[in-house]
């Protein structure tokens, strides 16, 4: 398994965090492009056999609008071998999608954190949050299946969700998510199912 994180300007990351070849810092894309996609493919290389992360912290904290920018730069990065697009940034669940049979998770949420009670945002239900269990085949990196385990914040302790806040969140996820189909399972979690070989 081989895991690369960047952070794009998008997420308000200051461009003098950049690392450069004198100074530690973060791997930094002042813009999400084809240029900047190629550049991470590059420098990724193509192990044989490696299925590959690329988690990338970009965009805005709220809404479920995912830009063209972030779309265009999850695939390109598929489309040269990533087998999973791990992306962070948001206080709340973002869509996700599968993309030629692998997934791209375009905003996690947080999971525990210090911004609980921040106002103004009730509609995104920041207080629910999830963990994803991501399983992929070994031999292709083709998705194999999603398990999502919904949990509630209070205090910075997490505690399991209740089954109507889980519903919430499938429904939320699977209107803005475009037809990938989240379903509830009768433990609770929410599953997306492989796709059809």
């Amino acid at each position: 398994l081989r895991v690369s994180a960047l952070g794009a300007g998008s997420s308000g990351i200051p461009a003098g965090w950049a690392a450069t070849a004198d100074r530690p810092g973060v791997a930094y894309l002042p813009r999400l492009s084809s240029g900047a996609a190629d550049t991470v493919l590059r420098r990724l290389g193509r192990a044989g056999g490696d299925l590959t992360v690329v988690s990338v912290h970009w965009g805005s904290n709220w809404g479920y609008r995912v830009p063209r920018e972030q779309v265009r730069f999850a695939h390109a990065l598929i489309d040269g071998g990533v087998d999973v697009v791990h992306g962070h940034s948001s206080h709340h669940p973002r869509p996700l999608e599968v993309y030629r049979d692998r997934l791209i998770l375009y905003g996690c949420g947080d999971f525990v954190d210090d911004y609980e009670g921040i106002s103004g945002y009730e509609e995104y239900r920041d207080d629910l949050r999830l963990a994803f269990l991501v399983s992929v085949e070994a031999d292709s990196g083709r998705l194999a299946g999603l398990r999502m385990v919904p949990f509630r914040v209070r205090r910075m302790r997490l505690e399991p969700a209740s089954r109507e806040d889980g519903a919430w969140l499938r429904a939320t996820l699977d209107q803005v998510s475009g037809g990938v189909g989240v379903r509830q399972e009768a433990d609770g979690s929410l599953v997306v199912r492989a796709p059809a070989a």
